[in-house]
């Protein structure tokens, strides 16, 4: 147990993924550097220290999936995979001298603001406390597995398992597998466990849009290329981010983009699926963008293969033998494998985070968490959030969204950091605005259409995207504005 209530950080950054390890890089480029990164695993990485599933890798190219301040040039592929994404991060560490500001271990509980001292209290579960001017949350919106709650699952007899809790002691050969989910993460290990597994069921509510991978194996030559030249590197990743750029038009309804991107996945679909059943069941019926768009070139075959199946019949029970669908078939299995996702609208997880007044940061949201520029809300002064509300894309690099992120809530540290009397809380009204200019762009896109998806809550509120491209993004947070929040003093607010 830890106690530094006698010394005030100047930041506590929570999590020490991509989010949390790039605002300590960016700290450090910027001179602040009393801060803490808590940590609740044994080590860095966030998502991609948790998924260790066969085939884990980034869908987004990898040149564009890095802080333009340290490229990954030494990378190995087009899109790489979950080791080298996990290395990456440890350099990233290492350069900046994140070392000796990590704490693993440190489940945050809970984080109280207090109005007299105009600081953060932090918890731990294992009874740390810290003080802090300001707090960053880096919890990410995909970090807590989802597992729906399917009838009979506690009866089931054989192993069971979330993707994201992949377990490594199981070995698949000669098994009979279900694959509950066939998304982002499916598409990955599908093709994997189709290789060992003596038979595999995949079970699919809805078809995806897939695209072409088109992986890239990197020569030595080309890599000695980056290495020597970062320029080279670079004008690579400026071409893809472009591309990738101009891909957010796809994601708007009724434009010639959209249809584009719907003819690219049906090549895609025909060129890899001849049965026309099977095609049949692999195609869409929602418009394209209303789901994240995937990339793979062997989830197709796979799904060809005589030892694998795909099911689009609804699960109605997990039985202690396998899984019984809604038209009365019961199928023996010997492992599950939930491919379901992650609560991605608790974007605080289990912690408390309770601001003035003792509002908490659930009551204040509701089923609708919303933040200025995904970064910071009314009633919780110096709390800035890293990933939150709104800020996910369907088209480019999310680490192209955490870096002006970063810089912006550098800018806001920075400030505070210079008179220990100052307190940052956004003005519900600039809050208001945003919001309602946000969700008017989104009704432009397909993110709102009719479909099942992640990036909505129960009322169909689009909550986890952003409504633009990563350049207007970079504007928006470009800056600072002081007016856009009101300045507390103890015991009272300035306007």
């Amino acid at each position: 147990m830890t106690s530094t209530q006698h010394h005030v950080y100047s930041a506590i950054i929570i999590g020490a993924g991509f989010g949390g390890l790039g605002q300590g890089a960016q700290f450090m480029q910027d001179g602040v550097d009393d801060f803490l990164i808590l940590e609740r695993g044994d080590d860095l990485g966030g998502v991609w220290r948790e998924n260790t599933y066969p085939g884990a890798a980034c869908d987004t190219q990898a040149v564009i999936y890095c802080f333009s301040y340290f490229l990954n040039l030494k990378v190995s592929r087009m899109f790489a995979g979950q080791e080298e994404l996990q290395g990456y991060l440890r350099e990233l560490s290492e350069k900046f001298g994140l070392g000796d500001h990590l704490r693993f271990g440190q489940n945050v509980t809970d984080a109280q603001w207090d109005e007299d001292r105009l600081v953060w209290s932090v918890r731990t579960a294992d009874g740390s406390q810290y003080l802090a001017r300001s707090v960053v949350a880096a919890w990410g919106q995909l970090n807590e597995p989802n597992i729906p709650d399917f009838p009979g699952a506690e009866t089931f007899q054989g192993v069971a398992f979330h993707s994201a809790q992949w377990r490594h002691d199981v070995d698949l050969t000669g098994k009979r597998v279900a694959s509950i989910g066939s998304a982002a993460t499916a598409v990955q290990y599908v093709p994997e466990a189709a290789k060992t597994a003596s038979q595999l069921a995949v079970f699919q509510r809805s078809a995806n849009y897939i695209l072409p991978r088109d992986q890239r194996v990197f020569t030595e030559e080309e890599t000695a290329r980056f290495l020597a030249d970062p320029d080279s590197y670079r004008e690579l990743r400026r071409g893809i981010h472009e591309v990738r750029e101009a891909g957010f038009e796809r994601t708007r309804t009724h434009t010639v983009a959209n249809e584009e991107g719907v003819e690219l996945a049906r090549q895609h679909r025909e060129a890899q699926v001849a049965d026309p059943r099977l095609r049949a069941k692999l195609t869409p019926d929602y418009d394209y963008g209303c789901k994240r768009i995937l990339r793979s070139d062997d989830f197709y075959p796979a799904l060809t293969r005589e030892n694998v199946e795909l099911l689009t019949e609804r699960i109605a029970e997990i039985t202690p033998s396998g899984i019984r669908t809604e038209d009365g078939v019961e199928r023996e299995f010997d492992v599950i494998v939930y491919a379901t996702g992650f609560k991605s609208h608790a974007f605080q997880g289990s912690t408390r985070v309770v601001g003035r007044e003792g509002l908490t940061l659930d009551q204040r949201w509701g089923n609708a968490p919303e933040a200025y520029l995904g970064i910071a809300v009314d009633n919780f002064p110096n709390l800035f959030l890293v990933y939150g509300p709104n800020t996910n894309l369907n088209h480019n690099s999310v680490v192209s969204m955490l870096e002006p992120q970063h810089r912006y809530i550098s800018q806001a540290v920075e400030y505070l950091t210079e008179d220990s009397s100052r307190a940052l809380e956004v003005d519900r009204d600039v809050l208001e605005r945003f919001t309602a200019y946000l969700q008017e762009e989104l009704e432009k896109s397909a993110f709102t259409s009719e479909c099942s998806s992640w990036y909505k809550n129960e009322d169909g509120r689009v909550i986890n995207n952003w409504s633009g491209t990563v350049e207007e993004y970079r504007v928006e947070t470009s800056e600072l504005r002081l007016d856009d929040y009101r300045q507390l003093v103890a015991q009272g607010i300035r306007q």
